[in-house]
């Protein structure tokens, strides 16, 4: 499949299928005694031409209109009347009118159509830069967010001056080595993905000991899928960040993973505490990461998710299914 659309996005394979296929329309259309000679010198006098809008004067089309038509209808006028001359010496007629007609119009259109495919294909591949910008800005924004709640851990537990630290920069070691080295792709293997998630929770069951009831379940082998690196942790690191409990219930993060089907169903559930004023997770600075992944969903898989966030004064639920 990669071979393949490496094909279909080569600029020479794609030129040379355009003319190739126009060579046959033509061939079937143009009406002389000589087809083949007369089709190819239509080719030789169409291509330079459409190369020249294409290149030099659809610049213009942005900058200002009218001198685009112009440059375009003297453009097709000079080749037309060069094709002419040719045509006639080739094929050892006198130059007609009808001719010249007949061959300005073929030339009016192949630059026609020629410009509507570079302006296509300009707008497509201005859309995937656009779109591949903000992907790279969102994980650069995605991975500080993750530094800056684990750094605030570490804080924590150095003034206790808790034994508990040195394991934790090791499991922080890890993380940050995946984060780092290991999301430079656009999609990576879902088993480190996990393996990442699991890393992660327990640095949080390091740091919150037997205060919030911690459970992490994965259901089905991963095998060979592939998933955005770290999209999931976004919906951990929340619950963890809005993690509270009502008087007279422990705290408790539940996550949760099946894969059967060539699907993901991914669950994250979290307690919380209804005294706070604000309890939206997308609300504020704190709704950022979330926000982001929803953005990568919507570009990464634009109709084979779904997203689930449910809130009430009691927990926070995220449900995510993704379709590979």
């Amino acid at each position: 499949m990669i071979d393949l659309d490496q094909w279909i996005d080569n600029k020479i394979v794609q030129n040379v299928f355009i003319w190739s296929c126009l060579f046959l329309i033509l061939l079937g259309t143009v009406q002389a005694e000589n087809k083949v000679l007369t089709v190819l010198v239509i080719i030789v006098m169409i291509a330079p031409s459409v190369y020249i809008s294409n290149l030099l004067i659809l610049p213009y089309f942005r900058k200002h209109i009218p001198t685009f038509f112009i440059l375009s209808l003297l453009n097709a006028l000079c080749f037309t009347a060069v094709a002419v001359v040719i045509l006639s010496y080739a094929l050892e007629q006198t130059p007609q009118w009808k001719m010249f007609f007949n061959l300005f119009g073929v030339i009016l259109l192949a630059l026609t159509f020629g410009t509507a495919l570079k302006m296509a294909r300009d707008s497509f591949v201005r859309r995937q830069e656009e779109k591949t910008a903000e992907l790279k800005l969102l994980k650069a924004q995605l991975n500080p967010h993750f530094l800056f709640n684990t750094l605030n851990n570490l804080y924590g537990l150095s003034v206790l001056k808790s034994d508990k630290l040195p394991e934790l920069m090791l499991k922080l070691s890890d993380l940050l080595r995946y984060s780092l080295y290991d999301t430079k792709e656009q999609f990576v293997s879902l088993d480190k993905e996990i393996q990442y998630l699991e890393n992660y929770i327990s640095l949080e069951r390091i740091r919150l000991e037997d205060q919030t009831e911690i459970t992490f379940k994965v259901n089905g082998e991963p095998g060979d899928k592939v998933i955005a690196p770290m999209l999931l942790i976004v919906f951990v690191e929340n619950a963890f960040k809005h993690l509270g409990s009502a008087p007279g219930i422990k705290s408790r993060v539940e996550v949760r993973l099946s894969l059967r089907d060539n699907m993901l169903d991914f669950s994250c559930i979290n307690t919380t505490d209804n005294s706070r004023k604000e309890t939206s997770l997308e609300k504020g600075k704190s709704g950022i990461g979330l926000a982001n992944a929803k953005k990568r969903l919507s570009f990464l898989y634009p109709n084979t998710h779904e997203l689930n966030v449910e809130q009430d004064k009691m927990m926070h639920h995220i449900g995510l299914k993704i379709r590979f």
